[in-house]
Protein backbone atom coordinates (compact mmCIF):
# COMPACT_ATOMS: atom_id res chain seq x y z
CA UNK A 1 0.00 0.00 0.00
CA UNK A 2 2.74 2.15 1.05
CA UNK A 3 4.69 1.52 -2.38
CA UNK A 4 1.44 2.34 -4.38
CA UNK A 5 1.31 5.44 -2.74
CA UNK A 6 4.96 6.30 -3.27
CA UNK A 7 4.87 5.53 -7.21
CA UNK A 8 1.61 8.26 -7.14
CA UNK A 9 3.32 10.79 -5.36
CA UNK A 10 6.49 10.25 -7.53
CA UNK A 11 5.41 12.27 -10.26
CA UNK A 12 4.44 14.91 -8.25
CA UNK A 13 7.98 14.84 -6.53
CA UNK A 14 9.65 15.10 -9.91
CA UNK A 15 7.38 16.67 -11.66
CA UNK A 16 9.83 20.26 -12.53
CA UNK A 17 8.51 23.85 -10.68
CA UNK A 18 7.19 25.94 -12.89
CA UNK A 19 9.48 29.04 -12.33
CA UNK A 20 7.87 32.15 -11.89
CA UNK A 21 7.64 35.53 -13.69
CA UNK A 22 9.16 37.88 -12.27
CA UNK A 23 6.52 40.80 -11.72
CA UNK A 24 8.62 43.77 -13.11
CA UNK A 25 8.13 41.76 -16.59
CA UNK A 26 4.42 42.55 -16.63
CA UNK A 27 4.93 46.33 -15.62
CA UNK A 28 7.46 46.44 -18.37
CA UNK A 29 5.06 45.28 -21.21
CA UNK A 30 2.72 47.86 -19.89
CA UNK A 31 5.70 50.39 -20.35
CA UNK A 32 5.99 49.01 -23.77
CA UNK A 33 2.28 49.13 -24.57
CA UNK A 34 1.74 52.78 -23.51
CA UNK A 35 5.24 53.98 -25.95
CA UNK A 36 3.55 52.29 -28.90
CA UNK A 37 -0.14 53.61 -28.22
CA UNK A 38 1.57 57.12 -28.03
CA UNK A 39 3.58 56.42 -30.89
CA UNK A 40 0.49 55.71 -32.99
CA UNK A 41 -1.40 58.43 -31.68
CA UNK A 42 1.22 60.84 -32.85
CA UNK A 43 1.39 59.47 -36.24
CA UNK A 44 -2.62 59.77 -36.47
CA UNK A 45 -3.16 62.91 -34.45
CA UNK A 46 0.12 65.02 -34.94
CA UNK A 47 1.92 63.30 -37.66
CA UNK A 48 5.50 62.89 -36.07
CA UNK A 49 6.83 59.91 -34.14
CA UNK A 50 6.89 59.50 -30.30
CA UNK A 51 10.01 57.47 -29.98
CA UNK A 52 11.84 58.77 -32.49
CA UNK A 53 12.38 62.02 -31.44
CA UNK A 54 15.94 62.08 -29.63
CA UNK A 55 15.63 65.39 -28.47
CA UNK A 56 12.23 64.28 -26.50
CA UNK A 57 13.15 61.10 -25.44
CA UNK A 58 16.53 63.38 -23.86
CA UNK A 59 14.42 65.83 -21.81
CA UNK A 60 12.02 63.00 -20.79
CA UNK A 61 14.42 60.61 -19.09
CA UNK A 62 16.15 63.75 -17.45
CA UNK A 63 12.91 64.58 -16.26
CA UNK A 64 11.98 61.31 -14.34
CA UNK A 65 15.38 60.89 -13.32
CA UNK A 66 14.94 63.21 -10.10
CA UNK A 67 11.58 61.61 -9.65
CA UNK A 68 12.96 58.15 -9.73
CA UNK A 69 15.60 59.69 -7.20
CA UNK A 70 13.18 60.90 -4.47
CA UNK A 71 11.23 57.34 -5.76
CA UNK A 72 13.73 55.02 -4.48
CA UNK A 73 13.70 56.39 -1.08
CA UNK A 74 9.58 56.58 -0.92
CA UNK A 75 9.75 52.59 -2.58
CA UNK A 76 11.59 51.99 1.10
CA UNK A 77 9.12 53.18 3.06
CA UNK A 78 6.38 52.52 1.61
CA UNK A 79 7.38 48.89 2.28
CA UNK A 80 7.66 49.39 5.72
CA UNK A 81 4.26 50.21 5.49
CA UNK A 82 4.95 53.84 5.68
CA UNK A 83 4.18 57.05 3.59
CA UNK A 84 6.34 59.71 2.79
CA UNK A 85 4.49 63.16 1.84
CA UNK A 86 7.71 65.24 2.41
CA UNK A 87 9.84 65.07 -0.18
CA UNK A 88 8.69 67.04 -2.27
CA UNK A 89 8.63 70.08 0.20
CA UNK A 90 12.42 68.61 1.39
CA UNK A 91 13.76 69.16 -2.81
CA UNK A 92 12.67 72.63 -2.62
CA UNK A 93 14.33 73.63 0.79
CA UNK A 94 17.46 71.36 0.30
CA UNK A 95 17.90 73.49 -3.09
CA UNK A 96 17.51 76.60 -1.80
CA UNK A 97 20.16 76.36 0.90
CA UNK A 98 22.17 74.20 -1.04
CA UNK A 99 21.99 76.71 -3.92
CA UNK A 100 22.49 79.69 -0.82
CA UNK A 101 25.98 77.79 -0.39
CA UNK A 102 26.89 77.71 -4.05
CA UNK A 103 26.83 81.29 -5.47
CA UNK A 104 29.13 83.30 -7.57
CA UNK A 105 31.53 86.10 -5.85
CA UNK A 106 30.23 87.90 -9.58
CA UNK A 107 26.80 87.92 -8.54
CA UNK A 108 25.84 91.26 -6.66
CA UNK A 109 22.67 89.81 -4.06
CA UNK A 110 24.74 86.52 -2.49
CA UNK A 111 22.85 85.37 0.33
CA UNK A 112 26.28 84.94 2.16
CA UNK A 113 28.65 87.41 0.64
CA UNK A 114 31.52 86.10 2.77
CA UNK A 115 30.82 82.01 1.63
CA UNK A 116 31.29 82.39 -2.04
CA UNK A 117 32.87 80.48 -4.53
CA UNK A 118 32.79 77.44 -1.95
CA UNK A 119 34.02 74.04 -3.47
CA UNK A 120 30.84 72.35 -4.46
CA UNK A 121 31.23 69.26 -2.20
CA UNK A 122 30.37 71.93 0.54
CA UNK A 123 26.42 73.06 -1.50
CA UNK A 124 26.69 69.19 -1.50
CA UNK A 125 27.34 68.45 1.75
CA UNK A 126 25.20 70.91 3.89
CA UNK A 127 22.43 69.66 0.88
CA UNK A 128 22.36 65.80 1.56
CA UNK A 129 22.68 67.09 5.43
CA UNK A 130 19.60 68.72 5.43
CA UNK A 131 17.65 66.24 3.90
CA UNK A 132 18.99 62.95 6.00
CA UNK A 133 17.78 65.86 8.96
CA UNK A 134 14.20 66.32 7.35
CA UNK A 135 14.16 62.29 7.35
CA UNK A 136 15.42 61.86 10.58
CA UNK A 137 12.92 64.21 12.28
CA UNK A 138 10.18 62.65 10.27
CA UNK A 139 11.39 58.71 11.86
CA UNK A 140 11.91 60.48 15.31
CA UNK A 141 8.53 61.85 14.93
CA UNK A 142 7.06 58.41 14.11
CA UNK A 143 8.71 56.23 16.21
CA UNK A 144 8.86 57.86 19.63
CA UNK A 145 5.56 59.98 19.41
CA UNK A 146 3.57 57.13 17.35
CA UNK A 147 2.10 60.14 15.01
CA UNK A 148 0.64 58.28 11.58
CA UNK A 149 3.67 58.22 9.11
CA UNK A 150 0.64 59.83 7.01
CA UNK A 151 0.51 63.23 9.89
CA UNK A 152 4.07 63.30 10.43
CA UNK A 153 5.49 63.39 7.35
CA UNK A 154 2.12 65.65 6.28
CA UNK A 155 3.28 67.99 8.63
CA UNK A 156 7.04 68.36 7.62
CA UNK A 157 5.78 68.99 3.89
CA UNK A 158 4.32 72.22 5.17
CA UNK A 159 6.97 72.94 7.37
CA UNK A 160 9.71 72.67 4.89
CA UNK A 161 7.98 74.60 2.36
CA UNK A 162 7.63 77.16 4.82
CA UNK A 163 11.11 77.13 5.53
CA UNK A 164 12.15 76.94 2.10
CA UNK A 165 10.19 80.55 1.67
CA UNK A 166 11.10 81.90 4.58
CA UNK A 167 15.16 81.31 3.78
CA UNK A 168 15.09 84.21 1.40
CA UNK A 169 11.76 86.03 2.34
CA UNK A 170 10.53 84.11 -1.17
CA UNK A 171 13.13 85.92 -3.39
CA UNK A 172 15.10 83.04 -6.01
CA UNK A 173 19.08 82.18 -5.59
CA UNK A 174 20.60 82.50 -8.52
CA UNK A 175 24.28 83.64 -9.63
CA UNK A 176 25.56 79.73 -8.91
CA UNK A 177 29.11 78.79 -9.68
CA UNK A 178 30.15 75.92 -12.42
CA UNK A 179 30.98 73.50 -10.46
CA UNK A 180 27.99 73.25 -8.80
CA UNK A 181 26.08 73.49 -12.16
CA UNK A 182 27.96 70.71 -13.67
CA UNK A 183 25.82 68.41 -10.92
CA UNK A 184 23.02 68.86 -13.17
CA UNK A 185 23.83 68.97 -16.63
CA UNK A 186 24.13 66.68 -19.18
CA UNK A 187 23.55 62.90 -18.74
CA UNK A 188 24.69 63.26 -15.13
CA UNK A 189 21.19 63.12 -13.23
CA UNK A 190 20.43 59.91 -15.10
CA UNK A 191 24.12 58.45 -13.81
CA UNK A 192 23.03 59.21 -10.23
CA UNK A 193 19.98 57.82 -10.53
CA UNK A 194 20.56 54.63 -11.55
CA UNK A 195 23.85 54.42 -9.90
CA UNK A 196 21.41 54.58 -6.50
CA UNK A 197 18.92 52.20 -8.21
CA UNK A 198 21.64 49.73 -8.16
CA UNK A 199 22.67 50.56 -5.09
CA UNK A 200 19.32 49.87 -3.16
CA UNK A 201 18.16 46.84 -5.60
CA UNK A 202 21.50 45.27 -3.89
CA UNK A 203 21.10 46.42 -0.32
CA UNK A 204 17.25 45.72 0.27
CA UNK A 205 17.81 42.13 -1.78
CA UNK A 206 21.21 41.03 -0.12
CA UNK A 207 21.90 42.90 2.81
CA UNK A 208 20.08 42.95 6.74
CA UNK A 209 18.70 46.06 6.26
CA UNK A 210 16.57 44.90 3.24
CA UNK A 211 15.39 41.82 5.21
CA UNK A 212 14.56 44.19 8.06
CA UNK A 213 12.65 46.43 5.93
CA UNK A 214 10.38 43.62 4.56
CA UNK A 215 10.07 42.29 7.70
CA UNK A 216 8.89 45.02 9.61
CA UNK A 217 6.15 45.81 6.47
CA UNK A 218 4.84 42.23 6.36
CA UNK A 219 4.37 42.27 9.84
CA UNK A 220 5.61 44.75 12.28
CA UNK A 221 4.85 42.68 15.41
CA UNK A 222 6.52 40.11 14.25
CA UNK A 223 9.54 41.70 13.44
CA UNK A 224 9.89 42.85 16.64
CA UNK A 225 9.25 39.55 18.30
CA UNK A 226 11.95 38.10 16.29
CA UNK A 227 14.61 40.81 17.70
CA UNK A 228 14.67 43.48 15.39
CA UNK A 229 14.57 46.77 16.36
CA UNK A 230 11.75 48.30 14.37
CA UNK A 231 11.91 51.70 15.89
CA UNK A 232 16.10 52.13 14.99
CA UNK A 233 15.27 50.45 11.55
CA UNK A 234 12.19 53.01 10.61
CA UNK A 235 14.41 56.15 11.79
CA UNK A 236 17.00 54.89 9.03
CA UNK A 237 14.49 54.17 6.61
CA UNK A 238 12.82 57.38 7.16
CA UNK A 239 16.77 59.28 6.90
CA UNK A 240 17.68 57.39 3.81
CA UNK A 241 14.64 58.96 1.96
CA UNK A 242 15.06 62.61 3.25
CA UNK A 243 18.84 62.17 1.91
CA UNK A 244 17.46 61.04 -1.12
CA UNK A 245 15.07 63.65 -1.48
CA UNK A 246 18.13 66.62 -0.62
CA UNK A 247 20.20 64.81 -3.43
CA UNK A 248 16.82 65.60 -5.84
CA UNK A 249 16.74 69.12 -4.35
CA UNK A 250 20.47 69.68 -5.11
CA UNK A 251 20.44 68.40 -8.60
CA UNK A 252 17.07 70.22 -9.58
CA UNK A 253 19.23 73.34 -8.44
CA UNK A 254 22.40 72.44 -10.22
CA UNK A 255 19.68 71.61 -13.61
CA UNK A 256 18.00 74.46 -13.78
CA UNK A 257 21.10 76.77 -12.02
CA UNK A 258 18.61 78.57 -9.85
CA UNK A 259 16.83 77.32 -6.24
CA UNK A 260 13.05 78.59 -5.61
CA UNK A 261 11.14 78.01 -2.76
CA UNK A 262 8.73 76.48 -4.82
CA UNK A 263 10.54 73.84 -6.55
CA UNK A 264 9.07 70.47 -6.29
CA UNK A 265 5.80 70.98 -5.43
CA UNK A 266 3.73 67.65 -5.71
CA UNK A 267 7.16 65.53 -6.74
CA UNK A 268 5.78 63.33 -3.53
CA UNK A 269 2.94 62.22 -5.12
CA UNK A 270 4.81 61.50 -8.77
CA UNK A 271 7.40 59.49 -6.78
CA UNK A 272 4.03 57.46 -4.64
CA UNK A 273 2.70 57.03 -8.20
CA UNK A 274 5.97 55.55 -9.75
CA UNK A 275 6.29 52.94 -7.02
CA UNK A 276 2.98 51.83 -6.59
CA UNK A 277 2.99 51.99 -10.60
CA UNK A 278 5.92 49.73 -10.31
CA UNK A 279 4.49 47.18 -7.89
CA UNK A 280 5.03 48.16 -4.25
CA UNK A 281 1.80 47.63 -2.26
CA UNK A 282 0.69 50.28 -0.08
CA UNK A 283 0.06 47.96 2.65
CA UNK A 284 3.47 46.91 2.72
CA UNK A 285 6.47 44.22 2.96
CA UNK A 286 5.83 44.11 -0.93
CA UNK A 287 8.11 46.14 -3.79
CA UNK A 288 11.10 46.45 -5.90
CA UNK A 289 13.67 48.71 -6.86
CA UNK A 290 13.39 47.59 -10.72
CA UNK A 291 9.89 47.95 -10.77
CA UNK A 292 10.06 51.58 -9.24
CA UNK A 293 12.51 52.10 -12.11
CA UNK A 294 10.29 50.72 -14.29
CA UNK A 295 7.02 52.68 -12.81
CA UNK A 296 9.25 56.14 -12.82
CA UNK A 297 9.61 55.79 -16.98
CA UNK A 298 6.14 54.73 -17.26
CA UNK A 299 4.88 57.86 -15.50
CA UNK A 300 7.62 59.98 -17.68
CA UNK A 301 6.24 58.59 -21.20
CA UNK A 302 2.99 58.79 -19.88
CA UNK A 303 3.43 62.44 -19.04
CA UNK A 304 5.82 63.41 -21.94
CA UNK A 305 3.22 61.39 -24.13
CA UNK A 306 0.62 63.78 -22.96
CA UNK A 307 2.39 66.98 -23.72
CA UNK A 308 3.50 65.24 -27.34
CA UNK A 309 -0.20 65.20 -28.33
CA UNK A 310 -0.98 67.79 -27.18
CA UNK A 311 -3.25 67.19 -24.76
CA UNK A 312 -4.53 69.67 -22.14
CA UNK A 313 -2.52 70.20 -18.45
CA UNK A 314 -5.59 69.48 -16.38
CA UNK A 315 -6.53 66.30 -18.54
CA UNK A 316 -3.02 65.28 -17.63
CA UNK A 317 -3.79 65.90 -14.06
CA UNK A 318 -6.97 63.50 -14.25
CA UNK A 319 -5.47 60.89 -15.98
CA UNK A 320 -2.03 60.29 -13.55
CA UNK A 321 -5.23 60.42 -11.24
CA UNK A 322 -7.31 57.76 -13.02
CA UNK A 323 -3.71 55.93 -13.47
CA UNK A 324 -2.72 55.91 -9.27
CA UNK A 325 -6.22 54.86 -8.36
CA UNK A 326 -5.98 51.58 -11.08
CA UNK A 327 -2.50 50.64 -9.89
CA UNK A 328 -4.30 50.83 -6.02
CA UNK A 329 -7.14 48.54 -7.02
CA UNK A 330 -5.10 45.73 -8.66
CA UNK A 331 -2.51 45.75 -5.60
CA UNK A 332 -5.71 45.67 -3.54
CA UNK A 333 -7.17 42.45 -6.24
CA UNK A 334 -3.38 41.07 -5.84
CA UNK A 335 -3.35 41.10 -2.20
CA UNK A 336 -6.50 39.08 -1.94
CA UNK A 337 -5.69 36.43 -4.21
CA UNK A 338 -2.70 36.57 -2.36
CA UNK A 339 -4.51 36.05 0.46
CA UNK A 340 -6.63 33.64 -0.59
CA UNK A 341 -4.00 30.93 -1.45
Amino acid sequence: MVSKVAEAAAPALTRPRRRRVPPELGIFLVLIGIALVCEILGWIFVGQSFLMNVQRLKIMILQVSVIGIISIGVTQVIITGGIDLSSGSVVGLTAMIAASFAQSSTWARAVYPALTDMPFFVPIGVGLLIGLLAGYINGQLITRTKIPPFIATLGMMVSARGLSKLYTKGQPISGLTEQFNFIGSGIWPVIVFLIIAVAFHVVLRYTRYGKFTYAIGANMQAARVSGINVEGHLVKVYAIAGLLAGLAGIITAARVQTAQAGMGVTYELDAIAAAVIGGTSLTGGVGRIAGTVIGTVILGVMISGFTFLNVDAYYQEIAKGVIIIAAVAIDVYRQKKRAKR
